[in-house]
């Protein structure tokens, strides 16, 4: 462009588009219709020809060209991306709060037991907990930064694999005091059905199988019955109180092993599960430095558990 064009200029000329009305267009924008008016016509007059006819059959209406026709969805669009920058620029100056988005699960056996630290390090942000099992729509919601449990294709967020996990069954210690070894056709299978939704976490059957059991020996395992449980804290719960036998999710199960709440079964079988964690974030939000502080210290936090671990 030669010379800049005021924003408010393509304000006026979208509003009015969509309202085919400089008066309807004026006040939206709270501004007078001449005004409205005016800020068309610098446009013309640098485009070099008009942007609007008058169609007078009935209620007279503002119509666009073609020419605005074909370039309003790029206008929209820029204009939308700036209100998001605005806004970004509003909640970084304005606070210091971080909106975070988890699983209650999640939040329970993993975040919670840690967050503490993150609050050690950066005690000008106020981590906010958006706990919940559903997916949130984060420019809608104002959220800033989450922790997703999937394949990881979220479209419209960036997703950065923070730590896979693998699938093993656990009981308590008090249930081993007096057997050496378990044997689950004696046992109450606890299964997780909180990701029944999503395909890749292994069910007990298709965990037996993986383990090399003869055909006599699953139908003697009845993975039919059992306690029903919907949510993965819950289900490491029930096994510590002793009510029977549950596949884990390694990294919900971390900290229970650690403190021997829990004990892993059958350590020489090892099933990878194809679904894993994810930070996740809008690619317009990366550079927001509370953003970045937090990201980083997740990952920081993983790869501690992982050292540690293993």
């Amino acid at each position: 462009m030669k010379k800049p064009v005021h924003l408010n200029a393509l304000r006026a000329l979208e509003a009015s588009a969509r309202h085919q009305s400089f008066s309807a267009a004026a006040q939206e924008l709270n501004v007078t219709p001449a005004a409205v008016g005016q800020l068309v016509r610098t446009l013309e007059d640098w485009v070099g020809t008009p942007l609007f006819y008058r169609k007078t059959s009935g209620k007279v209406r503002l119509l666009a060209t073609k020419t605005v026709e074909l370039a309003l969805p790029d206008i929209r669009v820029g204009l939308d991306r700036l209100m998001l920058g605005l806004e970004q620029l509003q909640q970084e100056s304005n606070n210091g709060v971080l909106t975070v988005t988890v699983s209650p699960a999640f939040a329970a056996k993993w975040l919670l037991p840690r967050i503490d630290r993150f609050q050690s390090i950066w005690s000008d942000i106020d981590v906010r907990l958006d706990i919940s099992t559903k997916s949130v729509d984060f420019a809608v919601q104002d959220v800033d930064i989450g922790v997703r449990y999937g394949s990881g294709n979220w479209p419209g967020l960036v997703a950065e694999k923070l730590m896979e996990e693998e699938v093993y069954p656990v009981c308590s210690s008090q249930l081993l005091q007096n057997q050496p070894r378990l044997d689950l056709t004696r046992e109450t299978l606890i299964h997780d059905h909180s990701m029944d939704d999503y395909s890749g976490l292994p069910s007990w059957g298709t965990w037996l199988k993986k383990a090399g059991l003869t055909e006599t020996n699953l139908r003697e395992i009845d993975t039919s019955r059992g306690m029903q449980i919907n949510n993965s804290a819950a289900v490491l719960q029930a096994v510590i109180n002793g009510h029977g036998v549950a596949l884990a999710r390694s990294v919900m199960a971390r900290d229970d092993l650690a403190a021997g709440r829990l004990v892993r079964l059958f350590p020489e079988i090892k099933f990878v599960s194809t679904l894993a964690y994810y930070v996740v974030y809008r690619p317009e939000c990366a550079s927001m430095s509370k953003l970045k502080a937090f990201r980083d210290w997740l990952f920081e936090q993983a790869a501690a558990d992982e050292s540690f671990f293993n």
